[in-house]
């Protein structure tokens, strides 16, 4: 059974850091790209980074870029969101999601372009 699992969210004040955490089961990562999205109460979900399966192509939200950072490990089967310098507007349940892509695509940025996706984790920002 393809399974996700996020981890890693929590409460933490403005300019704090967290890591998520995104661990597949059930099927190996090495040939999926993955997508990080979120969901503020009474709004839509949004992406907010994407990976390539080989991780070289990579995309950011607007409203994160160069303070959250991507990354993959393929050997354990996870990939990673790095939150820095996080504000009370990052607060979200984060959600990672799956797709199976060709090599040497970009990642796919909207949501209804993934299959597979996990339970979802909650940060909180707050002082």
């Amino acid at each position: 059974q393809l399974q996700l699992v996020e981890s890693g969210g929590g409460l933490v004040q403005p300019g704090g850091s967290l890591r998520l955490s995104c661990a597949a089961s059930g099927f190996t990562l090495d040939y999926y790209d993955i997508g990080w999205f979120r969901q503020a109460p009474g709004k839509e979900r949004e992406g907010v980074s994407c990976i390539s399966r080989s991780g070289g192509r990579i995309n950011y939200a607007e409203s994160v870029k160069g303070r959250f950072t991507i990354s993959r490990d393929n050997a354990k089967n996870t990939v990673y969101l790095q939150m820095n310098s996080l504000k009370p507007e990052d607060t979200a349940v984060y959600y990672c999601a799956a797709e199976l892509r060709p090599f040497g695509r970009s990642c796919p940025e909207g949501a209804y372009e993934y299959h597979y996706w996990g339970q979802g984790t909650q940060v909180t920002v707050s002082s």
